[in-house]
């Protein structure tokens, strides 16, 4: 498929475009759709595999194939090529490869049985880092105050490189508003100064794709300070620039760009950056306007001194002609700069994806602009629309098809391409010709929560063919019309305005078309805002002193709340004298860093609320001190604005003592229920006077407060007159309400009773009612007084009853109670569990298996099952020989399991099992009892061994182990000398019948300590052993282990190490001796030596300071032969001798490439040129 490719800028364009298309479910038959492919211009790194994404989806899945330059691309006949499965990405390995084989433009198709897709065209391009060109620089010489260009002229690489100047030492220039770099690379400065001058101007690129610097040959620069000029004299000192009016001020001009005006063309959507260099001296301040506009501030920025003007993201405002000025004491020049704005394609509404039902009619639309205006061709499944077989059911219209009563098996994919001078785009819109009754996508049930006066989305995805119609209800009664204050989009979703609490509920979408209907439930629960109601405030401390802001909210109870405190919008410092209340933070012993501003947040999960407040901290006063007291009584209670449930009340504080108020406590005391006793009613803030109290009925009243500072509470204020509440109706009922059977037959209905501040009046009483639940039956009904709990008897075992207790006194009923559930008594289960079986995994573990009871046999809460399993006898036992004295083990398995596991059985043996029923009440009887047999196992060990010596034998006797676990076999032993702790010598095994319980050693050693090992054995193999040791002498006892110190190893390497220490110290006395009269080669040969040679530093190899005199000596330091020769077989000034590894290196064009590394200097010696003193052998060697 050919498609127009722009040499120009290319977009990426990927699928994302078609984010907002209908989605198909995938079970569901569809076309292919792209989800994934490569940006359309891939530069890759010749050292990486080239990956070339293209993936999608469809039903069935669909295959891939690829074009390469127009042509068919055969993937499976190249080996260097990989598709990966499922998938159409490739994989291309050119390790070893001419990697320009696979450049080129690539395109990939996905098809299946239901049409075609295809992706962008790809370019595959490697990146490159070409040689600098090899030049010859010339030093330049230039009058002081000129203005100068050093030119780059770097290579051209792909991607471009990155270009910045630097020194020798790899240390970048300085720039600054007098020296720049242009866009180009190029160094320029508006006026030179005598600290220009430098030899090591070095222009360097790096190309960031293979991490490659090149560098061009230095320049040297030298600035000449000189009064007067003319060519005569810049000839004379070969000055390339020079100035009739040296080192005088002069007006600006421009470096670049050059005249009075230029062009500068920029693509929509992209940067576009503008350059003006001037010189001039003093060096000219730059600006920059936009004729006939403003410059777009959000847009713009100013780079390289204001010498270069930044627009991001370039649209067709931005057009126009831009001035520049350059401007110093001396005078002002302008350039404009006038700028066009083109447009490769871009996209106003790319074509969606379309879902018809059979004969139904659908338009795909393909809006696109650019300037100049974009040509637009369409295909089908890949083929030109004017290639593809003739179909009188589409047609084509500029940038539209139309498609009329369309046919089952017409299914296709559409592409829209829009392409011109600068660009182009693609895009797949599937055409699913289907019959499919409505599905809802939105997952049912699902909670959303938003927060009062916020909008409300409530999602309603569906699909369907024809597409499903939407009808909302609220409640499931009332029916939701678009209109304030709901909205019903397009694709199903709900939108409420501004929520409201009365607009919490159940909401149901229902979709429908002509094939059926579906239905989906959503929620919606509308929270209270998150308000701080009593802000921090600002803080005015003395040092030393403590600081309290307090930060009091109101949320929704639903929703959790996080305080969180900031300091200067930061966190608090770690510092234990900061401490965090629920509603208040306090500084303690303040100090002078403590000052700034404090911020509490508090946090749900919906929204949040803050508020700010600063702290001053001042100097403490030092005199006279200050008592802190606990704050003096409040006075003067009075009780105003009196009413049936509440009471102001006021008072006068008392003096605070030097101490701030923090807060004041209300108390009561209830003089009809609870005389003399004082409770805590309320607190509010120090700084008020005044408390709204709420008050219960049939209460009298008396009231007082409490002050609280720093120090504590005050004593209580007097006691205010006495206020009495008239009696009403209760307002609430008993709380713990529960119903539970104590035995068969019954049912206990018990409550926690109110208090007499509950009560509200005289003659409280409870009305308790129950009934058995999912029954056909009225409310039996029993009114009590002065208990809490009530025995209803003839209940059914173990129902469910409904259950209500509501309060009423002689003034009403309490409000309507609300019902509890609860059980009558239990009894025994009535059956036992069926289909037990027993699996029996090895000779130790068995699983039991049992079928679960009715529910209604259980005649209870089932807690699980019980297993009572005994052993009965080993099966190498007669019956008779069953052990009566084994008891039965019980295991408990909880819950309504089916299953169980028995640990810790013994093998070969036979078990009995039964199982019974468990429930509040007991067990039920047991099944019926079921046998099993476990496996052999290893046995035991023998019950006993006993080692009988004498002088060169043993007698053993053992007995049979206590457990056999299965049929002995037969019994091995070892046996061994043990000389010491840690030696032994060789094992001997012997084996027995099973009926041989005794054995005579004989001819061992007399005096030898033996160690002895028995098992038995089964066929699953030999069990663990009884060890026993015993000695061949007379004595009865095991002999202690003597240790003979001359056999021990680290006695021998001692000895050894004191006669090899002798024997050296032996021959060093020798060479010693024999070198006092031997003539001094060494002293002789250095004192002969010819002076211009410097040794080398023995001792620390090191290079001494460098001589550059005219004699030409060597680096002091340096290696050289005795016979006076200097080996030259490596570069004197390589730099790759001051690195540390041998991968980078310069080129002979002085690019460098990879890291800054070389190869470690390699020390060579060659000839008898050693002067170092004999070693001991030498000397050995010597004297014979």
């Amino acid at each position: 498929m050919d498609f127009h490719l722009s040499t120009g800028a290319l977009l990426m364009v990927f699928l994302c475009h078609m984010t907002s298309a209908l989605e198909v479910p995938l079970d569901l038959p569809q076309p292919p759709t792209i989800t994934l492919q490569s940006p359309k211009d891939y530069i890759f790194d010749p050292r990486e595999n080239i990956v070339i994404h293209c993936e999608a989806k469809g039903k069935p899945h669909p295959s891939f194939s690829w074009t390469r330059n127009g042509t068919h691309f055969d993937v499976e006949k190249d080996s260097k090529v990989l598709m990966k499965p499922g998938s159409g990405t490739l994989v291309i390995d050119i390790s070893g490869e001419k990697a320009e084989a696979y450049e080129g433009t690539y395109q990939c198709t996905a098809h299946n049985d239901h049409g075609t897709a295809v992706s962008n065209n790809i370019v595959i391009r490697q990146s490159r880092s070409p040689l600098w060109s090899k030049e010859r620089i010339e030093a330049i010489t230039v009058q002081m105050g000129v203005s100068l260009v050093l030119q780059c002229r770097p290579p051209a690489g792909l991607p471009p490189p990155v270009i910045f100047w630097m020194d020798n030492n790899f240390q970048r220039l300085p720039l600054d508003k007098r020296v720049s770099q242009a866009l180009n690379g190029d160094l320029y400065f508006s006026n030179v100064l005598s600290e220009d001058t430098r030899n090591d101007y070095i222009c360097y690129a790096r190309f960031p794709h293979t991490q490659t610097i090149q560098q061009k040959q230095p320049i040297s620069v030298t600035v000449l300070e000189m009064d007067t000029m003319n060519e005569t004299v810049a000839s004379l000192y070969n000055i390339t620039k020079f100035s009739a009016n040296p080192a005088g001020d002069y007006r600006p001009g421009f470096m670049t760009p050059l005249g009075a005006t230029s062009t500068e063309m920029v693509l929509r959507g992209e940067t576009l950056e503008l350059e003006c260099i001037a010189e001039g001296l003093p060096t000219p301040e730059m600006s920059w306007q936009k004729d006939g506009g403003e410059l777009p501030t959000s847009r713009v920025s100013f780079l390289n001194y204001k010498k270069t003007l930044k627009i991001s993201d370039v649209s067709e405002a931005d057009a126009g002609d831009y001035t520049c000025t350059a401007t110093n004491r001396l005078g002002t020049v302008d350039h404009v700069i006038k700028v066009t704005v083109k447009a490769a394609p871009f996209w106003i509404g790319a074509p969606r994806n379309l879902i018809l039902a059979p004969n139904e009619t659908g338009i795909l639309t393909c809006k696109v602009n650019g300037d100049p205006k974009p040509d637009i061709r369409w295909f089908i499944n890949g083929v030109p629309f004017e290639n593809a077989p003739e179909d009188l059911t589409r047609k084509v219209d500029n940038d539209t098809v139309i498609l009329s009563n369309v046919q089952s098996g017409s299914s296709a994919v559409y592409q829209c391409n829009a392409s011109n001078e600068f660009g182009y785009l693609i895009a797949n819109a599937f055409v699913s010709v289907l019959a499919e009754p409505p599905r809802v996508l939105t997952p049912p049930n699902q909670v959303y929560q938003v927060i009062t006066n916020s909008p409300a989305l409530l999602d309603c995805a569906t699909f369907g063919s024809p597409i499903p119609t939407i009808t909302w209800f609220k409640d499931s009664q009332i029916s939701i019309k678009s209109g304030d204050p709901y909205v019903i989009h397009e694709n199903g979703t709900l939108e409420i305005n501004v929520a409201q609490s009365q607009n919490s509920g159940k909401y149901t979408c229902i979709a429908t078309n002509n094939l059926g209907i579906k239905e989906n439930h959503v929620f919606l629960e509308v929270k209270e805002p998150t308000r701080i109601l009593k802000q921090p405030e600002y803080k005015v401390v003395q040092r030393g002193m403590s600081a309290i802001f307090e930060c009091k909210v109101k949320h929704d109870p639903s929703l959790i709340p996080t305080m969180t405190w900031l300091k200067n919008n930061g966190e608090l410092p770690d510092d234990e004298r900061f401490e965090v209340d629920t509603d208040s933070l306090t500084i303690k012993d303040v100090t002078d860093e403590d000052e700034g501003t404090y911020t509490c947040i508090m946090n749900t999960s919906l929204d949040q609320d803050s508020a700010s407040a600063m702290l001053t901290v001042v100097e403490a006063t030092p005199t006279p001190a200050i008592v802190y007291e606990k704050p003096d009584p409040p006075t003067d209670l009075e009780l105003t604005d009196q009413t049936e449930r509440s009471v102001q009340l006021t008072w006068i504080p008392g003096d605070e003592n030097n101490s701030p108020t923090q807060k004041f406590l209300i108390q009561y005391e209830d003089l009809l229920h609870q005389p003399n006793v004082w409770v805590n009613m309320t607190e509010v803030p120090g700084t008020s006077t005044t408390a709204h109290l709420d008050l219960s009925p049939y209460v009298y009243y008396s009231f007082r407060v409490l002050a609280k500072n720093q120090v504590g509470y005050s004593q209580p204020s007097q006691a205010s007159r006495q206020y009495r509440t008239n009696p009403a109706a209760p307002d609430d009922n008993p709380s713990d309400v529960q119903g539970e059977g104590t035995e068969p037959g019954n049912l206990v209905i018990s409550w926690r009773k109110l208090t007499g501040l509950q009560s509200n009046g005289p003659g409280l009483e409870y009305k308790v009612q129950w009934r058995q639940k999912d029954v056909a039956q009225e409310w039996s009904s029993r009114t009590v007084a002065n208990v809490s709990q009530v025995v209803v008897s003839g209940t059914p075992i173990f129902v469910p009853y409904e259950i209500k207790v509501q309060s009423l006194n002689d003034y009403g009923n309490g409000p309507e109670a609300e019902v509890v559930i609860g059980y009558s008594g239990e009894d025994l289960p009535l059956s036992a569990p069926d289909g037990v079986l027993v699996m029996v995994h090895n000779s130790t573990l068995a699983e039991v298996h049992w079928e679960p009871v009715s529910s209604h046999s259980v005649r209870g809460k089932l807690k699980g099952y019980k297993v009572y399993y005994r052993r009965e006898r080993g099966l190498h036992e007669a019956e008779e020989e069953a052990d009566q004295e084994s008891q039965d083990q019980v295991l408990t398995f909880s819950g309504n399991l089916t299953k169980g596991r028995l640990p810790d059985l013994q093998p070969y043996s036979l078990y009995n099992l039964f199982i019974r029923v468990l429930n509040s009440k007991g067990e039920g009887p047991p099944s019926p009892d079921k046998q099993f047999e476990t496996p052999e196992g290893v046995p035991g060990p023998p019950s006993f061994l006993q080692v009988n010596p004498s002088l060169d034998s043993f007698t053993l006797e053992w007995g049979p182990p206590l457990n056999n676990n299965g049929r002995l076999i037969g019994y091995t032993l070892r046996y061994q000398p043990v000389n010491t702790t840690i030696e032994t010598g060789p094992v001997k095994i012997m084996d027995f019948p099973v009926n041989e319980t005794t054995v005579t050693l004989d001819n061992l050693n007399s005096s030898v300590l033996y160690k002895f090992d028995l098992n038995a054995k089964t066929v699953k193999g030999a069990g663990p052993s009884i060890t026993k040791e015993a000695s061949t002498a007379m004595e009865t006892t095991v002999p202690s282990r003597h240790v003979d110190i001359a056999t021990q190893g680290w006695f021998i390497g001692l000895m050894c190490a004191i006669a090899l220490l002798i024997l050296v110290l032996l021959i060093v006395c020798f060479i010693k001796r024999n070198k006092g009269g031997k003539y001094p080669v060494k002293e002789k040969e250095e004192a002969h030596q010819d002076p211009e040679i410097q040794p080398m530093k023995e001792d620390d190899g090191t290079f001494g300071e460098y001589s550059d005199t005219e004699d030409h000596k060597p680096l002091k330091g340096s290696r050289t032969p005795s016979n006076g020769t200097v080996r030259r077989d490596e570069s004197d000034d390589s730099l790759v001798d001051y690195g540390e590894g041998g991968d980078g290196q310069f080129n002979e064009d002085g690019s460098f490439i990879g890291q800054y590394s070389g190869k470690k200097e390699k020390d060579t010696h060659e000839g008898n040129e050693s002067s170092e003193a004999p070693s001991p052998v030498n000397a050995m060697n010597s004297f014979v």
